[in-house]
């Protein structure tokens, strides 16, 4: 099957081309006669092929676009805020990927999720093949208000709904509380997909610098009456990229601001089981009356089973619902079924002591490999993934991360975290993914490289 679909899409089978026999076919691969019906069968399930009584199977796909792309990353894009996404999401399974932000693969919960598989398979019919209801599983939102309130953030299940993931949750929250020309604040640096997400909902983005311990707040105060900003995205517990914790004081003077200025604040939470010791929450100390809590469990549990979370005030819940309904009808039961398997699996919480140990070994000898290539962190960060660093010189982030994807190695460069464009020479390293010497060496090599070209 996969032979066919390959040569279709390389145009050596066009529309009409007629197909080996059953027995031919079970020949030239050396398989049985039955695995190659099989696999006809599924061809022609998917409109691929089909079977003319009498004469055989004939291709009946239409005819393959003809592309011109190389199946290697493109070199020539933009390093724009989707650049390390499209770049880590699309390379080879060889390709390595500090630049990234999340585990790899052989860190995640293997074991358990096959166990929560195989339980979700013994669930009733419906949970396989029926809608969730709006708010999602309600199990599951009962677990996440009991875990949310070890960090402070209490409230009812009732004002938590479900989504496909962390992503759609700020997409929701933007379709309801925003309008196109709408002003919105974020961080500088901040998650690169803020910027996407933002320029997607057609709005006007400014930024505050970000400090050690959190964003700056006189700027902060300034921004909000120079601009009036609508809302504020900005993360929780660990920053993404600088890997900071907002201190409680810069918290409760932000909260104090965003109430004078009628501004609403939506912190991404994505990281908290990350945190050995949990940083302070705007949510938890506004009580989740302007600030909205959104999360997911793609870092810790699988990317593949998407299942995030809202947890927001109770006057937008129902317009929340309504939205959720109107754009995607509702959640997965099976990754709802899933992920409550999961966080009450007793091996999960010896899964996220072992991830944070492996982190906070892998920050120290990073930094170290780093250091002898005079490339400084910005802070030595107390838990997550990331180092936040400066390149000697005043080097060209962009210029580096672009030689080394020669090289098959994919870097964060920091302007793609920034609206300001004042990070040129930052970089953010994902510690898990720095495990290869090649890293370092390639690393090395490319900043030699733009070093070179700057000074001719």
């Amino acid at each position: 099957m996969a032979s066919v679909n390959q040569r279709i899409a390389s145009r050596s089978l066009t529309p009409g081309a007629r197909l080996p026999s059953i027995r031919q076919a079970a020949q030239s691969l050396g398989v049985s006669k039955s695995t190659v019906v099989e696999a006809y069968d599924r061809l022609r399930a998917e409109d691929i092929i089909q079977s003319r009584p009498g004469a055989g199977y004939y291709v009946c796909a239409p005819l393959a676009p003809l592309s011109l792309a190389t199946v290697e990353p493109r070199l020539d894009r933009d390093v724009d805020p989707l650049w390390i996404s499209r770049q880590s999401l699309d390379a080879p399974t060889d390709i390595l990927k500090p630049g990234c932000g999340w585990l790899p693969a052989d860190w995640m919960p293997e074991a358990g999720l096959r166990r929560a598989l195989r339980k979700a398979a013994k669930c009733s019919d419906s949970v396989l093949t029926d809608y969730a209801t709006a708010k999602g599983l309600e199990p599951l939102r009962d677990l996440l208000s009991r875990r949310l309130a070890t960090h402070g953030t209490r409230l009812s299940p009732a004002n938590i709904l479900l989504t496909e993931s962390g992503t759609q949750a700020i997409d929701l929250l933007c379709r309801c509380l925003l309008r196109p020309g709408d002003t919105v604040l974020v961080d500088d640096p901040c998650y690169f997909n803020f910027h996407a997400l933002l320029k997607a909902h057609r709005v006007q983005v400014v930024s505050v610098p970000y400090t050690k311990n959190g964003p700056d707040t006189d700027k902060f105060d300034s921004i909000l009456q120079a601009h009036k900003p609508h809302l504020y995205i900005t993360n929780a517990g660990i920053h993404n990229p600088t890997g900071a914790s907002l201190a409680t004081d810069t918290a409760h003077r932000i909260l104090t601001l965003a109430e004078q200025h009628d501004v609403r604040i939506i912190e991404d939470d994505i990281f908290a089981d990350l945190e050995d010791k949990p940083a302070v929450r705007l949510s938890a100390l506004d009580g989740c009356r302007r600030v909205c809590l959104i999360g997911s469990f793609s870092k810790t549990i699988s990317a593949s089973v998407r299942c995030g979370f809202i947890v927001a005030p109770s006057d937008w819940v129902e317009q929340l619902l309504d939205l959720k309904v109107a754009i995607s009808f509702g959640s997965s039961n099976l990754a709802a079924v899933i992920t409550l398997s999961m966080l009450t699996d007793p091996g999960y919480r010896k899964h996220i002591e072992s991830v944070r140990h492996r982190l906070a070994v892998l920050r120290d000898r990073v930094r170290q490999q780093l250091a002898k290539l005079d490339i400084v962190p910005w802070i030595d960060p107390r838990a997550g993934l990331y180092l936040w660093c400066t390149l000697p010189d005043n080097l060209d982030s962009a210029a580096v991360a672009r030689e080394a994807l020669s090289h098959q190695i994919v870097l964060a460069p920091g302007n793609a975290f920034s609206l300001s464009q004042n990070f040129s020479n930052y970089m953010r390293f994902n510690v898990a993914q720095s495990y290869d010497q090649r890293v370092f060496t390639v690393l090395e090599s490319s900043m030699d490289t733009v070093r070179r070209r700057k000074n001719t």
